[in-house]
């Protein structure tokens, strides 16, 4: 109410959006008829949702607060993504602050995890952080605003409302200006981490090779940084990875182990670690017709007939189109394929294949085949099958380039 109030009477355009969470019945819709009163009071549009929050949070399988807030903050990203602001403000203080502090106090934290709220995160605004619970009453009263409070940020049965009532009253006991102090504290930390940040950027990118898609990370150079155990949270937890002693095991484990995160997963591929984005379950077969002169879904492939054939390369295949049985069929690789190489004798196992090239597993899972009345054909962007190769007797050819 407060900053509704503020931003108003600074002339900003304003949308107030209100989550109806459904858990407190009426008390719940009474929140939003306020809110939409407040919007008709000020001349403000209001967008309102209602969630079935008890409902969401047996799939997502989370605690009540953890699953509204999921879902209002997918929603403000909903509304900013349509245009209906570019800013979304929110009302945290000081306290809110000190709480999350003692919050990540409480369960071991890092540097980052001690800097208190950011003031601004991508387009999350918190004007109100410099300022104290007391503060904000007290201009409340002041000014004459009527709000309404959350009955359940009085239930001590939740850590942040133990840390409210409980912890941060008693620390004020101590010292009157114990808030302002903490400020002060913050601030140093902040600096601190901003240091950090840079030098753990100029780490990352010494270390972390692009190599397309992947970033590959040699572990000579990783295993030589003094002090690991302290470098491998920091590097490692943009991409989801916070927990040190399963990183640091994972260094020294055998070829082929797997982290994963939400949102990346992390490979130790002999002397070296794979680090990827998670996909999901994606389509895992195209048919290629005879008239498509090019495909960009899975790979972007080119076809084309030629009269001659040039130098072929991992990336570029001629074929003696006789030998093709259209339509092609683009799909992954499986185990108990086999196919003939060119260059080779006798057939081989796309799995020995893989393992002599020394295929990673990343690689491997993101392989495509092209294959031909179940016969495979090439092994895209690595080795084709002898067998539809151009001989002195093929009439027309086929010439298949990948982009990568």
């Amino acid at each position: 109410m407060v900053l509704t109030h503020l931003c108003h009477a600074m002339g900003f355009k304003l949308t107030l959006a209100h989550c109806n969470f459904n858990l407190r019945g009426e008390e719940s819709d009474g929140d939003e008829a306020f809110v939409t009163g407040l919007g008709k009071q000020l001349s403000i549009p209001v967008r309102t949702i209602s969630f079935d929050t008890e409902k969401e949070k047996s799939k997502l399988r989370e605690s009540t607060q953890m699953t509204a807030r999921s879902l209002r903050y997918e929603w403000f990203d909903t509304l900013v993504s349509e245009g209906v602001g570019e800013y979304l403000l929110t009302a945290h203080h000081l306290d809110d602050a000190l709480e999350t502090f003692l919050i990540n106090l409480s369960r071991g934290t890092g540097i980052q995890g001690l800097t208190g709220i950011p003031v601004q995160q991508e387009y999350i605004v918190r004007s109100l952080l410099p300022f104290t619970r007391e503060e904000v009453l007290s201009y409340a009263k002041q000014e004459g605003l009527s709000w309404r409070e959350d009955q359940s940020n009085q239930d001590i049965k939740y850590l942040r409302n133990q840390i409210r009532h409980d912890v941060i009253p008693a620390l004020k006991t101590l010292r009157p200006d114990f808030l302002e102090r903490f400020q002060d504290t913050l601030t140093h930390l902040q600096a601190t981490a901003e240091i950090q940040d840079g030098h753990i950027k100029n780490v990352r990118e010494r270390l972390f090779r692009k190599k397309e898609y992947r970033v590959v990370i040699a572990l000579t150079d990783l295993l030589q940084l003094d002090a690991l155990e302290s470098y491998a949270h920091p590097l490692f937890r943009p991409y989801g990875f916070t927990n040190t002693d399963e990183l640091l095991k994972l260094f020294s484990a055998i070829s082929g182990k797997v982290l994963y995160s939400e949102t990346h997963e992390l490979l130790k591929d002999r002397e070296h670690l794979i680090l990827q984005e998670r996909k999901g379950n994606p389509k895992n077969k195209y048919r290629v017709e005879e008239a498509v002169p090019m495909i960009r879904v899975p790979l972007r492939l080119r076809f084309e007939e030629v009269k001659q054939k040039d130098d072929s390369s991992s990336d570029i295949v001629f074929l003696d189109k006789e030998k093709l049985n259209y339509p092609l069929l683009l799909r992954k690789w499986k185990n108990g394929d086999y196919f003939y190489p060119l260059g080779m004798s006798g057939k081989k196992k796309v799995s020995k294949y893989f393992k002599d090239e020394k295929v990673d597993v990343f690689a491997k899972q993101e392989q495509w085949l092209l294959t031909s009345n179940g016969e495979i054909v090439w092994i895209i962007g690595r080795r084709m099958d002898r067998r539809f190769q151009v001989t002195e007797n093929t009439k027309s050819i086929v010439k298949i380039e990948l982009f990568r």
